[in-house]
């Protein structure tokens, strides 16, 4: 009777909108359309330079409160509509990318340590998402290595000189050298994360293609870092 119980719950909660807590899976009708009202009308803008960068929304509003539950409200199952909507744009404009062979999918890993706190890493969920929506590989291409501080509390040179040495091709996978690689994570601020990550792949000859993430957060005139 306890474990039928238990089940019942598990399955109410489940149903019920981890923004508002609403009635609504994985978000209700209301947080949908805000969370798509958020959505870039011009995903490929910064499509360019050498690691060019596409992203699906604006890191403000109801993005901005879905990431947050993402990653510090333990709400898991909000990474597979956002990862989903992410592989949606993707689909949408990859003729207009030029990538020539197919691309494997690396996310952006957590520390250890930072992940057991956690109990995942929200880019590893964004991923699988992404990659069933566009039949991309995925693979675990990177590890961290360095429990770094967050990120949100330094300026933009701080974080640069956060993340110069976190990062480290996974032994298991630097004999892919043919392969391009797009870096997924969930938030793209001023670049210095996914940049760090970039330069760990490259000193191994693997060259990355791309970033892609579900939200950027849109800098002041003149101050977009890119």
């Amino acid at each position: 009777m306890a474990s039928l119980v238990s089940s019942f719950l598990a399955s109410f909660l489940a149903s019920s909108c981890p923004l508002c807590d609403r009635t609504g899976h994985p978000f209700c009708p209301d947080c949908e359309r805000q969370l798509k009202r958020c959505q870039l009308a011009q995903p490929l803008a910064h499509w360019r330079g050498p690691v060019p960068q596409l992203s699906w929304g604006r890191y403000q509003g109801q993005l901005k409160q879905a990431i947050r539950h993402l990653k510090y409200h333990h709400q898991p199952q909000v990474a597979q509509p956002l990862g989903h909507w992410l592989g949606q744009v993707w689909l949408g404009h990859q003729s207009r990318l030029r990538l020539g062979q197919s691309p494997v999918v690396v996310p952006i890993p957590l520390h250890p340590a930072r992940q057991a706190e956690r109990g995942y890493n929200q880019a590893q969920l964004l991923a699988e998402a992404f990659c069933r929506t566009t039949r991309l590989p995925l693979a675990p291409g990177l590890q961290r290595v360095e429990n770094t501080v967050a990120q949100y509390s330094l300026s933009a040179a701080e974080r640069q000189q956060n993340l110069a040495s976190a990062f480290a091709p996974n032994p298991a996978w630097t004999n892919r050298r043919s392969q391009t690689v797009l870096l997924l994570d969930d938030i793209y601020t001023t670049g210095a994360t996914v940049n760090s990550a970039a330069i760990a792949l490259n000193r191994q000859g693997i060259r990355v293609v791309g970033v892609l993430t579900v939200a950027r957060a849109i800098q002041p005139k003149g101050g977009d870092t890119g």
